[in-house]
């Protein structure tokens, strides 16, 4: 029986992972990548440790300490934390049920909060309704920044790519991620900045380095041995003797770069990117008693457990210490619960099977939320 992840690299083929285990990078691939992104985006770009740290360089660039930014309620605690970091406060939007993106119609809600901005996160690159994004930030005089975890390569409803709307873009290159090399982050100022930025230039930690490396390995080791039941028990290993690190504990970092092997693999995952056919959009399903549809996906096959949304901000471990307003968000709050999502880089005909499985249990009616890459 063939096995499908959602995480432990199951993008990587062995293939690639003998591609990324043994890349070797320059400074001129540093270079190239900044070069690459800034014609690409239109602005200044800096390579960053992490999405985080890119997220917050941007927020910090335009933004003074105190201002108020909304972002949405269905999110990464990376996005909080980088908010927390640039000394912001953070307003949680709700979302809408349909695109896990901003509930348009509940924005006036907002602005008695007086917000200075809203960081757009087009969730599993589903992309927002930007022009009417556009208006409220004109009539408002809200900065808009573009949060790219998600959407590398997706284009608005009005033909516009993600990430040349904004004031500024954040990249992250993390696990399962569009552009994933497991760590690293960019970002790309597209007007000048109202601070000056240091641009990170200090190296990453060679422990940092040697997991961002073998993380791919590691985790097609684990993939085999899922037929034997013992992958995720070799996984947690990993976890607890800190060889494999979890995504949401890759610490935020203002000074520290990206390897430059990860510069050079992400700078050509942005050009095949651009070659391909289709966006990057996840598919995405409400449905009732998530826990048994999990089980019984798992049993054919499908290893979808590894969930980042058990809480409208996740991972569910960081969860209180946000102080999440659950009663102004409960879209949020009810897609947390009930939302499995499927990886882009499986074909229909392979999630055949598992679309069967989750259909009885469905909230809403069966429907396709997107397309795969």
């Amino acid at each position: 029986m063939r096995q499908y992840f959602l995480g432990m690299a199951a993008e990587y083929n062995f293939r690639r992972i003998l591609k990324h285990t043994f890349a070797r990078g320059r400074e001129i691939d540093c270079s190239r990548l900044r070069q690459f992104l800034a014609s690409k985006y239109g602005g200044e770009t800096m390579l960053c440790k992490n999405g985080r740290s890119a997220l917050a360089l941007a927020l910090k660039a335009y933004f003074e300490p105190g201002d108020a930014v909304i972002i949405n309620g269905f999110t990464c605690y990376a996005v909080y934390e980088a908010v927390k970091a640039a000394k912001l406060i953070p307003i949680f939007a709700d979302i809408s049920k349909d695109d896990l993106n901003f509930e348009m119609k509940k924005f006036d809600t907002l602005l008695p909060k007086k917000p200075k901005g809203i960081i757009v996160q087009n969730s599993l690159g589903n992309p927002v309704d930007i022009v009417a994004i556009e208006k409220l930030t004109k009539k408002y005089d809200l900065m808009l920044i573009e949060d790219m975890a998600h959407c590398v390569g997706v284009k608005y409803s009005d033909g516009r790519e993600c990430g040349t709307v904004g004031i500024a873009a954040a990249f992250s290159f993390g696990k399962d991620k569009v552009i994933d090399t497991i760590s690293g982050g960019a970002v790309t100022f597209r007007v000048p900045v109202k601070h000056r930025i240091e641009a990170p230039n200090v190296t990453p930690k060679k422990s940092d380095h040697l997991r961002a490396r073998f993380y791919p390995l590691f985790g097609g080791i684990c993939r085999g041995l899922t037929q034997i039941h013992l992958g995720g028990l070799l996984m947690r290993f990993l976890v607890a003797i800190h060889w494999v690190e979890k995504s949401a504990d890759n610490r935020l970092d203002l000074k520290r770069r990206i390897s430059k092997f990860e510069a050079k693999l992400a700078l050509e995952q942005f050009k095949a990117l651009g070659r391909a056919d289709e966006s990057p959009i996840r598919r995405f399903y409400l449905v009732n008693n998530r826990e048994e549809v999990l089980k019984q996906l798992a049993y054919a096959g499908y290893h979808f457990d590894g969930l980042w949304y058990k809480q409208p901000v996740s991972p569910e471990r960081y969860y209180k210490k946000i102080h999440f307003p659950e009663e102004t968000c409960p879209n949020s709050v009810y897609v947390a619960k009930h939302i499995i999502n499927f990886p882009n880089y499986y074909s229909k005909s392979d999630l055949e099977s598992a679309m069967r499985i989750i259909k009885p249990f469905l909230v809403e009616e069966d429907q396709w939320v997107g397309k795969t890459s």
